[in-house]
C-alpha cells in the first residue's frame, strides 16, 4: 500500500493506493492540515506514505505533527537530476517545484511521446517533456482564479469577478474572467505549437481548474485527475 499526498497552495489531496486501483481518495484546505490526523485513521497501517510539498515549510511541519509518522515510513519527494526514466532539465533541477516533478515522472508512465504537462492550479504550470524524458523546461504563471483576485485587489473599478466565458465579451464580469482563460489558454497553446507537428504529441492537463480549461483548448489533450499522485505513487514503487 502506498499513501500519496500532494500539499498545493490552496489544497492537500491524498489517495491510498493498493497496487492497482485508488481506493481512496480525498482533499482538504490547506490551512485545514490539522484535521489530517482525522483523516490518516482510516489509512492503511502497513505500507508507506509519500508526499511532495509546496506550501512551505511551516505546512509541512504540520503534516508531518498531524501524522506522527515514525522516521521511514514518511518519505518526501524532492526535484533530482533523475528518476522513473525523467531527466531533469533545469538549471538547477533542485530548484524545480516537487509538484512539478512528480506531475512529470507521472506522465512519463502515462505517455512515451513528446507532451506538455500543464497542472492548473492556484498558479499554472505548463512543462514540455520529450520522448526520451528530458524535461526541457516550462512556464510558471498565475492561475485564473489568481488573476481575477489580483485585478479586483489592485484596480479600482474592477470587481472580483465570476462571469463567463464568451469569444467576445459585452460585459465587465465575463470580459474578466475571459480574459484571464484566454491568458492560461494562450501559454499552453503557445508551447503546444512547437510540438504541433510531433507525431501523438498531447498536453496532459490535471489540477482543480483542469476541467475549465480543457474544454477550450485548441491542442489535443486529455484530462488526467491526479497526475501528481500518480507521479508519487510511480517514484515510490521505484524505490
Amino acid at each position: 500500500m502506498i499513501v500519496a499526498i500532494d500539499i498545493g497552495n490552496t489544497r492537500l489531496k491524498w489517495g491510498v493506493w493498493n497496487g492497482d486501483t485508488w481506493l481512496d481518495r480525498g482533499a482538504l484546505p490547506t490551512t485545514a492540515v490539522a484535521s489530517l490526523a482525522d483523516v490518516a485513521r482510516n489509512w492503511p497501517t502497513q505500507g508507506r506514505i509519500v508526499a511532495c510539498n509546496v506550501a512551505g515549510a511551516a505546512v509541512e511541519n504540520a503534516v508531518m505533527l498531524a501524522l506522527r509518522e515514525p522516521a521511514g515510513r514518511l518519505y518526501w519527494l524532492r526535484s533530482g537530476t533523475q528518476a522513473c526514466g525523467v531527466r531533469n532539465g533545469y538549471e538547477q533541477p533542485e530548484k524545480l517545484g516537487a509538484d512539478r516533478w512528480a506531475a512529470l515522472i507521472g506522465a512519463r508512465g502515462r505517455v512515451s511521446t513528446d507532451c506538455l504537462v500543464v497542472c492548473a492550479g492556484t498558479a499554472t504550470t505548463v512543462d514540455r517533456l520529450d520522448a526520451d524524458g528530458l524535461f526541457r523546461g516550462g512556464l510558471i504563471l498565475p492561475g485564473s482564479d489568481l488573476m481575477r483576485s489580483t485585478l479586483a485587489q489592485n484596480t479600482a473599478q474592477l470587481p472580483l469577478a465570476s462571469g463567463h466565458y464568451r469569444e467576445l465579451p459585452r460585459n465587465t464580469a465575463d470580459a474578466i474572467t475571459s480574459g484571464c482563460l484566454q491568458a492560461q489558454l494562450g501559454a499552453i497553446e503557445r508551447m503546444y505549437a512547437a510540438l504541433a507537428e510531433v507525431p501523438g504529441a498531447v498536453c496532459l492537463i490535471t489540477g482543480g481548474a483542469a476541467q475549465g480549461l480543457a474544454g477550450h483548448l485548441r491542442a489535443p489533450s486529455r484530462l488526467v485527475e491526479n497526475l501528481v499522485l500518480e507521479g508519487l505513487v510511480r517514484f515510490m514503487t521505484s524505490q
